[in-house]
């Protein structure tokens, strides 16, 4: 993919309001890394009461995945987990804009990286299944430092934050694809090539089953296994979290054996599986406002 090119229609006077959250982001970029972090989670605390919607799906969702929780333990994870979502937009514009300078003095910790440098020895494609955290982005970039990967994304709806965002990720990643480019993120696999994406979402597409996600049936795209089985690529489970006292935890586990099967339920649930494991390893950097059982099997009533 080529990096994009600036059009003068991003100039114009209703694009303003996203030149000016990008230079915010900038701004933000440019402070002390722990400050970051604090500010992000005084904002986040700040502007929670105002979100009563998102407040709303993310005690649903809690409610949902933690039947067994004490409701007082629940409503600190609810409170963490909003205080979280406003760390993750520094911890974005960290991703997007911070100078490579910056990003190396970022305490990180990387296991099993043989595992991806195995599969390249040997010509083979990998999957890097991850989730939906508050540093996805980040932690993506801070792999690519070790490795260059790909990644998979969906166009945004600012055109100003599609030119910044894709531009940036072009910088540090080998290549980026659209959602809909499985042609093309296949042939990129059988190269050899290693791509990161996470399939957590609801998305409503044709190409979704209902496989179960924390003990309840939640629509999840199939894209792993039929990449995995169209590619030949290996599937490699990616977990990255924020550590207590600032930095980040990267770990690339063993290639999931027997994968793809020629049963895509079971191999949808299988996937479902890893990142439930891994959301209970860091309950509170996961992305609860997202509506993850919107889409319900037929007869069954709506959750939110």
């Amino acid at each position: 993919m080529r990096r994009p090119v600036f059009q003068a229609s991003l100039l114009a006077p209703r694009q303003w309001p996203a030149w000016l959250g990008a230079c915010v982001l900038k701004l933000v970029v440019l402070l002390p890394y722990r400050f970051i972090l604090a500010a992000g989670a005084a904002f986040g605390t700040m502007v929670a009461p105002l979100l009563r919607e998102r407040r709303h799906v993310v005690a649903r969702n809690l409610e949902l995945c933690f039947p067994d929780l004490e409701a007082s333990a629940r409503d600190r994870l609810r409170a963490d987990a909003l205080r979280d979502m406003g760390i993750m937009l520094g911890e974005f514009a960290l991703g997007w804009m911070a100078s490579e300078r910056k990003l190396a003095k970022l305490h990180v910790e990387t296991t099993g990286l043989e595992h991806l440098q195995a599969l390249r020895e040997r010509g083979r494609g990998a999957l890097l299944v991850g989730g939906h955290f508050s540093h996805l982005e980040l932690c993506a970039r801070l792999i690519s430092r070790q490795l260059r990967i790909a990644g998979m994304y969906r166009r945004m709806d600012s055109d100003v934050f599609e030119f910044l965002v894709l531009r940036a990720r072009l910088g540090y990643a080998d290549t980026m694809f659209d959602k809909d480019e499985l042609r093309a993120t296949v042939k990129y696999l059988k190269r050899g090539g290693s791509v990161w994406y996470a399939p957590d979402q609801d998305m409503r597409g044709k190409d979704s089953v209902f496989a179960p996600f924390f003990g309840i049936e939640a629509s999840t795209i199939t894209a792993t296994h039929h990449l995995a089985r169209l590619s030949g690529a290996a599937v490699v489970p990616f977990f990255h979290r924020r550590l207590p006292h600032g930095g980040y935890a990267l770990r690339l586990e063993a290639p999931l054996d027997d994968f793809p099967t020629d049963d895509v339920v079971a191999d949808t649930a299988r996937i479902n599986a890893v990142i439930e494991r891994m959301v209970r390893e860091a309950p509170e950097q996961y992305l609860w406002a997202h509506k993850r059982f919107k889409t319900r099997p037929a007869g069954m009533p709506p959750v939110y």
